[in-house]
């Protein structure tokens, strides 16, 4: 009776640590062990744009980073995710940008004459000539030295223009001039007449426009909108009241309109600490300066060259807000952190942007954010990406290496571009290369070789029934897979390590081929396990963002074509091949040549035009979709090598038809007809003479001495040849 209880069980033991998710944190410099601060809950905030220009491949560095980042830590991890992120559409940049372009489009409405013209563009270089003086940052300079000396080259060409008085001339030199004097005359009508400018929906259609083409860029690119997406000139009501509140903990202060953060009043508090990001750059004034905008001169108001703006009192020519301390606008620092705990609330799991924005920028969102709440810890995680270089140099206009996202597309797919990042940390510096683009272009190749030979496969059988018996080819697939599952994990819970899991995925391809291989004599034999490593793959690629879109439950989606379209003419394809192999044995066996070039046509013109490619093996025909742009681009891949090839061919065959004529010629006839070179010979025909009728060295007589040997051997072959019967 006593076996008729319910048995003692033990868990199984297990000497395996199972890795957990670990996440390099800019606030400890280290990777740290990821821990949600609600359950499973993610509040994530991310710097977004400040939109008065296109974005660019900086811009896709730090945003196609951090979606991969977060469709791992959803769709992998199964973490629930707030994700908000901001558009700066009041700032500094954006506020002069939007003032010169209407200042500018003005100025262009209305014809002037010649010496109007001549006499604006004068003033506008003098003043340009001065700004290109006071820059500092030596890049910036370049740029600038380069218009201001194509704007005087305008201008003296007008003049000559002018004094020749022709008209042609005169009208082409001063649409030249105009083009040319954009940023020039922008400038000096902004110092002129900027203060003018007041109302504020001029500062507000520049912002929206820039806004509307980051939205596409992100899409091209594939990018996940955020959950929530905000803007500041939204917010400047719960700005106000953020920054009310920091001046009732006593930790701001007001002067002359304008609010600015106690730095060192923050800083001397227990539980504070100003630079938690980059400690060592406390009191470094020039990042500060450049934090606080162009348009900021604020160093009189302020009782610290350390603090920094919360609140800016708007001048003449800006736009304004009105609040408690009068008609101004919110800096750049404090709209993030109002932003953010508006929707978040007083706490952050995770905050993200580019390494560029650590400080001042986000070291100031934390003081300022800790200084409301009156309590550390208002971001748990902080994830900065890291810089993008192009061709090993930092990206310029000056250089002409600045690359728009719109540009970087013409060049090479949003997957291609998505693979490149894949195959790099999201912390560290990328360099956005013709290398690093091969490298992204090949890899994509491989996946997507992998796809159409597993398919392949699956079609001819391999995934057929549910019986049979395991070899051990089946047993070492299964290893693989299991190993390759585990490698990924891994990889990705060691701070998101991209580039390993590609590097696991890779050799689960490997080890499927390799199975492929050694069942290539075999007849077709059930194998789940092979439909199994091509829906993971498919899977790891989705989750990365490389797979979008409806597609099959294996591989890329094919361009242009839905997803059902492949199972519906796989058929018709899988029976056109297999009667062209067909005509073919039989045309073999019959030799008509011109049957096998109309089978060979249609394999290598006609169906890679339709999206289809045929691989003839040994004892079937491979039958895949490819997208009709890469077949295209194989073809003529193909088309250049086989050109090659005949060139080489022909010139061996010209080769050989000189070295034939060659042979008839007789030795004593030999040098006589070189011309050129010599001019006397003795009676053998051996030159003794050059062509201006200097004597030949013994060391060249004796030299062309043997040559005429030679052809003495090669003619009385040729004779014999010609004689013999």
């Amino acid at each position: 009776m006593s076996k008729r209880t319910q048995p003692s069980w033990s868990p199984p033991a297990s000497s395996v640590n199972r890795p957990v998710l670990k996440l390099y944190n800019s606030l400890t410099r280290q990777k740290e062990e990821f821990i949600c601060n609600n359950g499973n809950h993610i509040k994530w905030y991310s710097c977004g744009p400040t939109v008065y220009d296109a974005a660019h491949m900086g811009h896709a560095r730090s945003y196609i980073s951090l979606d991969i980042l977060r469709r791992i830590l959803s769709d992998y991890f199964c973490y629930d995710i707030l994700y908000v992120m901001n558009i700066t559409d009041i700032d500094d940049k954006i506020i002069k940008r939007a003032r010169q372009n209407y200042l500018y489009e003005k100025y262009m409405k209305n014809n002037r004459d010649i010496n109007s013209t001549l006499d604006d563009a004068t003033a506008a270089l003098n003043y340009y000539d001065g700004l290109v003086r006071q820059t500092t940052d030596p890049e910036k300079r370049n740029t600038m030295q380069k218009i201001f000396e194509n704007v005087a080259a305008a201008v003296k060409n007008l003049k000559s223009a002018v004094e020749m008085n022709d008209t042609e001339k005169i009208n082409t030199a001063k649409s030249k001039l105009i083009e040319s004097a954009a940023d020039p005359l922008s400038a000096w009508l902004d110092n002129r007449y900027g203060s003018t400018v007041t109302d504020n929906a001029i500062f507000e259609s520049l912002p929206r426009h820039w806004e509307n083409e980051f939205h596409k860029d992100m899409k091209a690119l594939n990018v996940q909108p955020p959950d929530v997406l905000t803007r500041v000139s939204e917010y400047v009501p719960q700005i106000i009241r953020f920054i009310e509140r920091i001046l009732d903990n006593n930790l701001a202060y007001e002067s002359n309109g304008s609010v600015y953060f106690n730095v060192s009043g923050f800083d001397e508090r227990d539980k504070h600490r100003y630079a938690r990001l980059v400690p060592e750059a406390y009191g470094d004034t020039k990042s500060l300066q450049e934090g606080e905008g162009d348009l900021s001169d604020d160093t009189t108001e302020k009782r610290s060259p350390n603090d920094f703006a919360l609140w800016k009192r708007s001048k003449a020519g800006e736009p304004s807000w009105p609040s408690p301390w009068g008609s101004g606008r919110p800096g750049w620092h404090i709209e993030c952190s109002a932003m953010a705990s508006d929707v978040c609330g007083a706490q952050l799991d995770i905050h993200t942007g580019g390494v560029d924005l650590k400080f001042p920028h986000h070291d100031n969102e934390l003081a300022q954010s800790e200084a409301h709440f009156d309590q550390p810890g208002w971001v748990k995680y902080f994830l900065h990406t890291g810089h993008l270089t192009i061709a090993g140099c930092k990206m310029s206009k000056s250089l002409k290496n600045f690359v728009t996202i719109q540009e970087a597309l013409k060049r090479h797919t949003a997957r291609q571009l998505r693979f490149a990042f894949l195959l790099h940390g999201w912390k560290d510096t990328l360099d956005y290369s013709n290398n690093t683009m091969e490298m992204a272009i090949q890899t994509e190749k491989q996946f997507n070789e992998f796809f159409l030979t597993v398919k392949d496969a699956l079609r001819s059988g391999y995934a057929e029934g549910h019986g049979g018996c395991w070899g051990p080819e089946e047993q070492q697939l299964s290893a693989k897979l299991t190993k390759a599952k585990e490698q990924v994990h891994a990889a990705l819970c060691d701070n998101i390590d991209t580039r390993s899991a590609i590097d696991a995925l890779r050799e689960l391809m490997g080890a499927s081929h390799m199975y492929l291989s050694s069942r290539a004599q075999c007849e077709p034999v059930p194998s789940p396990l092979l439909a199994s490593a091509g829906r993971y793959v498919t899977h790891m690629l989705r989750i990365f963002g490389v797979i979008t879109g409806r597609c099959d439950d294996i591989g890329f989606p094919i361009a242009d074509v839905d997803v059902s379209v492949e199972e519906r003419v796989m058929p018709y394809l899988e029976a056109l091949s297999v009667f062209r192999r067909q005509i073919r044995e039989e045309a073999r066996v019959l030799g008509a040549d011109r049957v096998l070039q109309l089978c060979d046509e249609l394999r290598d013109y006609h169906l890679p035009a339709l999206g289809v490619r045929l691989e003839d093996k040994t004892d079937r025909t491979v039958v895949k979709l490819v997208s009709r742009e890469e077949l295209m681009k194989e073809r003529e891949e193909k088309r250049i090598v086989e050109a090659g090839k005949q060139k080489k061919k022909q010139e061996m065959l010209e080769a050989q038809q000189a070295k034939g004529e060659q042979r008839k010629i007789p030795p004593s006839d030999m040098f006589k007809l070189e011309t050129d070179k010599y001019s006397k010979f003795d009676e053998q025909g051996l030159p003794t003479h050059d062509q201006e009728g200097n004597e030949l060295s013994k060391s060249l007589v004796k030299k062309l001495q043997k040559i005429q040997l030679a052809q003495e051997k090669k003619y009385k072959e040729y004779l014999t040849s010609i004689n013999a019967p």
